[in-house]
């Protein structure tokens, strides 16, 4: 039921815009709309098939033994750790997330991993902050950023 009332307000929301534009910028936002679509869609699509994939994969008991949910402070750890190497997108740690999830790890453990991955992402340091506002604003940012990860598990662990 979430989903149809998601996607009620998404297309009104959407209808709305449209309306909004005036005709001479549709052709534009159509056309805006059509390349994103295009470079967006198979990602999606391949990361949910490997995402399944990737959980079929997963032996279950290794997962719920280090991430489940007897996995406590340990697991948020070792989960928050393994965010940052985590290569590629949003389409690769959420579909790994996923199928964390699926196997058997603890929402606090996958919680941290996609925050650490989302905070600390070595691929996205390395090509991106650096280059763009240099070593001494990234090492500042991760010098005071470096506890959420940390603290969005820990939350997640007494809330559920």
């Amino acid at each position: 039921m979430n989903i149809v009332i998601g996607t009620v307000l998404l297309l009104g929301l959407a209808g709305w815009f449209w309306l909004k534009l005036g005709p001479d910028a549709r052709p534009e936002a159509l056309s805006r709309t059509r390349s994103t679509l295009a470079f967006t869609l198979p990602r999606i699509v391949v990361a949910l098939v490997g995402a399944g994939l990737f959980a079929e994969l997963l032996p279950p008991d290794r997962v719920q033994a280090l991430f489940g949910e007897d996995g406590g402070w340990k697991a948020i750890l070792l989960a928050a750790l393994l965010g940052p190497p985590t290569p590629g997108g949003a389409f690769v740690s959420f579909a790994i997330g996923a199928a964390a999830l699926k196997a058997g790890a603890s929402i606090p453990a996958v919680l941290a991993y996609v925050t650490s991955w989302s905070l600390f992402s070595i691929t996205k340091i390395l090509v991106y902050e650096i280059p763009m506002m240099g070593s001494r604003a990234m090492w500042l940012r991760v010098a005071l950023s470096w506890p959420f990860p940390l603290a969005v598990g820990g939350l997640a662990l007494m809330l559920i």
